[in-house]
């Protein structure tokens, strides 16, 4: 039979929210793959010389980091799943691919500095999806100010982290760079798609929603 005769099968929506619960899994687990090289380049133990205080700052500011991409991976694909736009679900998964190399990374760093992510993982990944959910049922405009305000405040963190980072912790310095970098382009993309300014209210409830986020991983 010609393959021409052989109909297209659309996905349907409980076909996505499974593949959503997939990948939801593969996050939380830690088996996510970066596809791009990670930007600290190899690990080498003997050049690595931080005091056990500046290891465990680092590893805490690192974990925050890496729940941030959770995070991030959680209201991306919420906003997708819901998002009936095709040419803003296309600017969302360019964004999310990065967004998988950025949690691969922290992961590697997490490891390298004898720690661990944050116990709350699952509850960060829930709330997030479940937000960008609500997000990308608000129409294109909306969806895509979401993006832009959520990318405007990461790269704010990221700055703020480079400023607290030990000084001679140089691979996380690499990674959070490259993240603050790329998160730059994902917010000039969602403005440039045109992205609508979110009221003020939402704008600061995120801040504080944040906050919170940034604190608690800290710790935990």
């Amino acid at each position: 039979m010609s393959t021409e005769s052989i109909p297209f099968r659309r996905e349907s929506f409980p076909d996505r929210l499974l593949a959503e619960a997939g990948q939801a899994l593969r996050v939380l687990g830690g088996t996510v793959h970066a596809r791009r090289p990670n930007p600290a380049g190899h690990a080498d133990a003997a050049a690595e010389a931080l005091s056990p205080r500046d290891r465990r700052h680092a590893a805490a500011l690192m974990r925050v980091n890496h729940v941030g991409e959770v995070c991030a991976q959680a209201l991306y694909r919420g906003q997708s799943v819901f998002c009936h736009d095709e040419t803003v679900r296309g600017v969302l998964a360019r964004a999310g691919t990065e967004e998988v190399d950025h949690l691969a990374w922290c992961r590697d760093r997490l490891t390298e500095l004898q720690s661990r992510p944050s116990y709350l993982n699952p509850l960060w990944y829930g709330g997030s999806f479940l937000l960008g959910a609500l997000a990308g049922r608000a129409g294109a405009g909306r969806n895509l100010g979401f993006m832009a305000e959520t990318e405007a405040q990461v790269e704010h963190h990221l700055s703020a982290h480079l400023a607290r980072l030990p000084a001679d912790d140089k691979r996380s310095r690499r990674i959070v760079e490259q993240m603050r970098n790329d998160e730059i382009g994902h917010g000039d993309a969602a403005r440039s798609h045109g992205a609508g300014e979110l009221p003020l209210p939402v704008r600061l409830s995120m801040r504080l929603m944040a906050k919170v986020m940034t604190t608690t991983a800290y710790w935990l």
